[in-house]
């Protein structure tokens, strides 16, 4: 296990990198405030370096909250905006859930069939795993830079910006009928309220934080 000041690069942070990259969304990111000890805490039980954009990520935020509050990108935890940190929902035996969007999707780091790490979603109108094909940097930097529009395109309704800014990050929006059901599919006619985050995973099939995306018979 590596050591605090193993992981620290002070000289060669992917910080400024993330920054810029916040600056130039088209959309409101907002980065939420960190409390240091517990960053530092979380870098160990994540074991990455700052090198990295996961460990900057980790280290010098609470969490990114992008495009309205639709997705919420785990860092070390913000208490006040109640969203959890990368380690709470983990315990890093596997694959790593990085981030959660309002409708109860995940996204999660893990190996592909190639042997190496790649961002998948879990899709809440499929309820399968899918690749990304992007590591945690290319994906982030995609999604901050405007990717949620392109991505949950078929996923929003009229007045979604209103709904989900007034979500709690703690929660999410369900959706009946479910995405997944045929009777589902058209968002802006079905009944939606909000929910704890924990109900809407168990929802999409996900009965615990961690862990769960490492189930191969999930993907397809």
């Amino acid at each position: 296990m590596r050591s605090l000041s193993e992981l620290v690069e002070s000289q060669d942070s992917a910080w400024p990198e993330v920054e810029a990259a916040v600056a130039g969304a088209p959309y409101p990111v907002v980065v939420l405030a960190v409390d240091s000890q517990r960053a530092d805490e979380e870098l160990l039980r994540v074991q990455v370096t700052t090198r990295s954009w996961l460990g900057a990520v980790v280290h010098r935020s609470g969490g990114l909250v992008l495009d309205h509050g639709w997705l919420r990108v785990l860092g070390s935890g913000n208490e006040e905006y109640r969203l959890a940190s990368l380690g709470e929902i983990n315990d890093f035996a596997g694959a790593v859930v990085v981030a959660r969007d309002v409708l109860g999707g995940q996204f999660a780091w893990r190996v592909n069939a190639a042997g190496g790490p790649t961002i998948w979603y879990l899709a809440p109108d499929t309820l399968r795993w899918e690749n990304c094909e992007l590591g945690y940097g290319g994906w982030l930097a995609a999604m901050i830079g405007g990717g949620t529009t392109a991505f949950y395109q078929h996923l929003r309704w009229p007045g979604w910006v209103h709904e989900t800014e007034t979500c709690q990050l703690d929660h999410a929006i369900d959706v009946f009928p479910p995405l997944w059901t045929r009777e589902g599919k058209d968002i802006s006619a079905a009944s939606r309220r909000v929910v704890p985050m924990s109900e809407a995973m168990s929802r999409i099939g996900v009965t615990r934080g961690r862990g769960d995306a490492g189930n191969d018979h999930r993907v397809h």
